[in-house]
């Protein structure tokens, strides 16, 4: 029997439940949100600082705030209104580059593109920085036949540990020649944890190198995140389940 005088104590769960709900609702949504919000922060930082860079180029009256102020009609400085228009320099430096991508085809183009190269090179500390730019677009911008095509197990940095690598292409010029003519070469990228961007270029013999059935980006991911998320986790040397 129970005593009437004494006070009921209930457990507070229903409060540590609804903390829990809400932390996990945060987390999931922080998610969600953290690569969307970086991503948009990134391309408008960006965005404004190619409009910075090219508007200073284009002379203030033509401005897309003066414009818009003249076609109003408001003349006078005191009336004038202040518009940002994010996106105009990249619009321009658009039409700009393909002005130019287009009359450099033609014959002209390209006749007065040696011209200036050739005044290029007979200045020292311009030469030097323009070669550099040149070839860093070149190899950038170019479309080769095999870039990154295929991800790899290597064993790296030494026999039994093993690293992700991205296969590029097979070993060429003096490269191919210096190496043992009886096998063949692959040129291979390594990157580091989590910024893949950079990493160590190796040469490795192709039967030392196993071939992934992971995509490019797949091995990306894993690489990013550190070992966290295995994009495939299908075991190749099982039998797919049948669906039907």
């Amino acid at each position: 029997m129970t005593n009437p005088f004494e006070e009921e104590t209930h457990p507070p769960q229903p409060k540590k439940r609804l903390f829990g709900h809400l932390r996990a609702a945060f987390l999931t949504g922080l998610v969600v949100v953290a690569p969307i919000g970086l991503t948009a922060y990134v391309i408008w930082t960006v965005i404004g600082w190619v409009d910075g860079w090219v508007l200073t180029f284009v002379p203030q009256a033509y401005h897309p705030d003066e414009l818009i102020n003249r076609w109003l009609g408001y003349e006078l400085p005191d009336r004038q209104i202040h518009i940002n228009l994010r996106g105009a320099g990249v619009i321009i430096f658009l039409i700009f580059t393909i002005i130019v991508g287009w009359i450099a085809k033609g014959l002209v183009g390209r006749s007065l593109i040696r011209w200036a190269e050739s005044l290029v090179d007979r200045t020292p500390i311009v030469r030097s920085i323009y070669n550099g730019v040149k070839q860093i677009a070149e190899t950038v911008f170019a479309q080769s036949e095999t870039t990154f095509d295929k991800a790899c197990l290597i064993e790296y940095p030494r026999r039994g540990i093993w690293a992700i690598g991205f296969v590029s292409t097979t070993a060429k010029g003096e490269v191919a020649r210096r190496t043992p003519e009886d096998e063949k070469f692959l040129s291979v990228f390594v990157p580091t944890t989590p910024n893949p961007t950079s990493g160590f270029l190796l040469f490795f013999p192709e039967h030392d190198v196993i071939m992934l059935d992971m995509s490019v980006e797949d091995a990306a991911k894993l690489v990013i995140s550190a070992g966290l998320v295995y994009p495939n986790p299908k075991d190749p040397s099982k039998p797919a389940k049948d669906t039907k």
